[in-house]
């Protein structure tokens, strides 16, 4: 493959499901809830199939595992997401979050990770700024016990006049 960052973005795009929206949709009022799609007629073949078979590629085991994708748009020239991959403890977080800069197709992205949480939720957005509340697991040592809290965190960092990426990001807590 010529250009494996280039399909490597675009499966990590449509890795991105969220197996949740039909459980939060039951949530939503009738009224707010869209109409549902009409049932097409199905399609019917026309040559012969083709057989896929498994990628045994790493970094795609690492892209299949984004499993929330938020793409930051009020950045101007830059290409910024935020995503998060399971693969932790769901009990106890495991939501690993990230801010990633794309920096160019022959370096790929520049990727910091922000923290561990349960979910996260994009309150806000600016140039060189994201707002998020996060809720997580915590525990009190002193008991064991497991408490849930949420925190809202402004995720900066400086914005280069060429659009490179940032050499760090700061994470700040916030009200």
């Amino acid at each position: 493959m010529k250009h494996p960052l280039l399909f490597l973005t675009a499966l990590v795009g449509l890795t991105a499901c969220d197996a949740q929206v039909e459980s939060r949709r039951e949530a939503v009022p009738a009224a707010e809830n869209p109409a549902p799609a009409q049932a097409a007629d199905p399609l019917v073949a026309s040559g012969p199939a083709a057989t896929v078979r498994p990628d045994v590629d790493v970094n795609l085991q690492y892209a299949a595992s984004v499993v929330q994708l938020d793409p930051l748009i009020r950045q101007g020239d830059a290409t910024v997401k935020l995503m998060g991959t399971g693969g932790g403890d769901p009990a106890m977080n495991g939501l690993y979050t990230y801010v990633a800069f794309f920096h160019s197709p022959a370096e790929g992205w520049r990727v910091f990770r922000v923290g561990d949480f349960l979910s996260y939720r994009v309150l806000s957005e600016a140039p060189g700024r994201v707002d998020i509340e996060v809720e997580e697991s915590v525990m009190n040592a002193a008991t064991g016990m497991i408490s849930g809290q949420k925190r809202r965190l402004i995720l900066g960092w400086t914005v280069a006049p060429d659009g490179s990426p940032p050499a760090g990001v700061t994470v700040t807590p916030a009200q």
